[in-house]
């Protein structure tokens, strides 16, 4: 394996637009299939798909991607789907940020390149969860490693919800090593807490980074469960709430939870800090923001 993994990166790249493409798919297809309840006499909805572009400082291509947004479905009352690969030279703040967390060589040799997924979906039904889901590669001359997870983040808490989202998480991560599951359980539990709030903004899920264990191929593989699982973890409590009534204390309740979901992601989020460090498409990257919000 060569040090500049080429191959690697284009099929890292490839599987994260695939499974882009298969959320996409579902998504749209849980519109499709709302038939009973609240806004099912709506019109479904469908994302609005556009590319984004990324230049270096001197005007050439830096890479881009796909951001794909659903606005006003009658199940999803925005949900943003955006993968991206990017590349260039590190900008010295985010160069400076990347020598302290350790990667080497990146102090003398800014060069980088990175391809990803994310995901954030806001409902219109506050029984039905929001959702975050993160997928990444990144390569430098001097490193690379795999990182991302997903997390449930419901308004209105249902026990058995939170127990398939995790239980499916850890029947995919398993085969990987029993220790995984609970290493990445615990890290997405201290990842996505809100200092400032001293509360989760949800209930948990897994989170990695930096995963490097000089296995490429099998860290590759976890990254791809760790995307597999997502679907067959948050589908079926979509299917199973969003026929449910809701009153307007429950609305209320979905717009304070998403006020503490945009603090999370405007202070803390790595993924927000990072794409607005090297200039990516500043709406793709506050694609996760909630469409309203509430603060009391």
């Amino acid at each position: 394996m060569s040090n500049q993994l080429e191959t690697e990166r284009a099929r890292a790249a490839q599987w994260f637009r695939d499974l882009r493409d298969q959320i996409v798919a579902a998504f749209e297809t849980l519109e499709d299939t709302h038939s009973q309840g609240p806004m099912a006499k709506a019109v479904p909805g469908r994302f609005e798909v556009s590319q984004t572009k990324r230049h270096s400082d001197d005007g050439s291509d830096a890479g881009g991607g796909l951001m794909s947004v659903m606005r006003g479905g009658r199940v999803f009352e925005k949900v943003g789907v955006n993968v991206s690969t990017v590349f260039g030279s590190l900008n010295p703040r985010a160069q400076k940020a990347m020598a302290a967390r350790g990667v080497p060589g990146i102090d003398s040799d800014p060069r980088f390149w990175a391809s990803g997924i994310s995901l954030v979906a806001h409902m219109q039904n506050p029984h039905a969860p929001a959702v975050h889901m993160n997928t990444r590669m990144f390569w430098t001359p001097g490193a690379w490693w795999f990182g991302g997870g997903s997390d449930l983040n419901p308004c209105l808490e249902y026990p058995e919800d939170t127990a398939h989202f995790h239980a499916t998480q850890k029947a995919h991560l398993d085969p990987h090593g029993p220790t995984l599951y609970p290493e990445l359980k615990a890290w997405a539990d201290e990842y996505f807490f809100v200092p400032h709030r001293g509360r989760a903004r949800g209930v948990g899920g897994i989170f990695m980074d930096d995963r490097n264990t000089g296995d490429w191929e099998a860290d590759f593989a976890l990254t791809q469960d760790i995307g597999r699982a997502f679907l067959p973890a948050y589908v079926p409590l979509v299917e199973k709430r969003r026929g449910q009534n809701w009153s307007d204390a429950d609305k209320d309740a979905q717009l304070v939870h998403r006020g503490l979901y945009a603090e999370y992601n405007l202070v803390y989020d790595r993924g927000t800090k990072f794409g607005l460090e090297t200039g990516h498409d500043a709406n793709a990257v506050l694609m996760s923001l909630p469409p309203l919000a509430k603060w009391i």
